[in-house]
């Protein structure tokens, strides 16, 4: 009886939190949810606050760009609402008492908590976005081994791979090559690169990541064998919340932000990336400053 009361509890919570929620997706800012716990609630409640926040801020240094404001709130909009549905939905018919006995009830509840997780991703992506938008987000810089880097990201996403009926073949064995950067930030920028060479590559059997230097720059291309970005969408590729196909994308559980989260990541680090695409292959280049060290000298 503890754990049914509990559970009760806890939904009722997740009901107020959603409905804050709503109110962001219909554009409004000015929202405080208060904690009232420690748990992954909380942490969710506290997260949104803080979103909130960044998103008001954001617009608010985007009050004469009127058009990149609208697009913005609808765009945040689209994208809270599906799951925000679901959320909703199930609570309703547990709040209203719908459902039959407690399995019926642990059920909604397991899909509304499965429907939050989601949301929260996808919140956690908006409040990584602001905050690397408006420069909050500070680098630990220490000195890189590419290689290194990328074999071990590619061995955690096997799975991924996997999944995709897809395969990593990594290329140019150089363990030479060094830059200046955070590797964790790194790791999440090329992370999101891959899984959406990844998600749209599935016509191809391969993704090959290429590491290569030229000069003093290290070159790092990686390349997909699905079908080609269209050449009109092509400069429109890292913007925020720019997605190709929008029923591709919600297909998939894209949100718009992962390209453009690692092109600020790169840039971050003095770096550029570019994005070439045809019916043959796409491929996305990523450009650094290499660092000496005493192994590469």
């Amino acid at each position: 009886m503890n754990r049914f009361l509990l559970a009760q509890k806890k939904l009722k919570y997740a009901h107020e939190i959603s409905k804050e929620i709503q109110k962001i997706a219909q554009g409004k800012f000015d929202i405080e949810i208060p904690i009232r716990s420690s748990d992954e609630l909380g942490k969710l409640a506290e997260n949104i606050n803080k979103m909130a926040n960044q998103l008001k801020t954001s617009i608010e240094d985007e009050r004469n760009a009127e058009k990149t404001k609208n697009e913005l709130i609808t765009s945040i909009s689209h994208d809270l609402r599906t799951p925000l549905t679901s959320i909703l939905g199930y609570l309703g018919l547990i709040v209203n008492g719908q459902y039959k006995d407690e399995v019926h009830l642990m059920y909604y509840a397991d899909i509304a908590h499965e429907k939050s997780h989601k949301l929260k991703k996808l919140i956690d992506e908006l409040f990584e976005f602001t905050r690397l938008s408006h420069g909050s987000m500070k680098i630990q810089t220490s000195s890189i081994n590419l290689l290194n880097l990328l074999k071990q990201l590619v061995e955690e996403l096997f799975p991924i791979f996997q999944d995709a009926k897809m395969e990593s073949r990594l290329l140019g064995l150089d363990d030479k090559i060094y830059i200046l950067g955070d590797g964790d930030m790194l790791v999440r920028a090329f992370e999101n690169i891959i899984v959406n060479a990844i998600r749209y590559g599935k016509d191809g059997k391969y993704v090959d990541i290429e590491l290569k230097q030229k000069n003093s720059l290290a070159i790092i291309n990686i390349t997909n064998y699905g079908s080609p970005i269209p050449k009109a969408y092509l400069p429109y590729i890292f913007e925020k919340f720019y997605r190709i196909e929008q029923s591709r994308s919600e297909a998939t559980g894209g949100t718009g932000l992962g390209l453009a989260i690692a092109k600020n990541i790169i840039e971050l680090h003095s770096g550029k990336i570019s994005v070439q695409s045809n019916n043959e292959k796409t491929t996305f280049k990523i450009c650094f400053k290499t660092h000496k060290t005493l192994d590469n000298e």
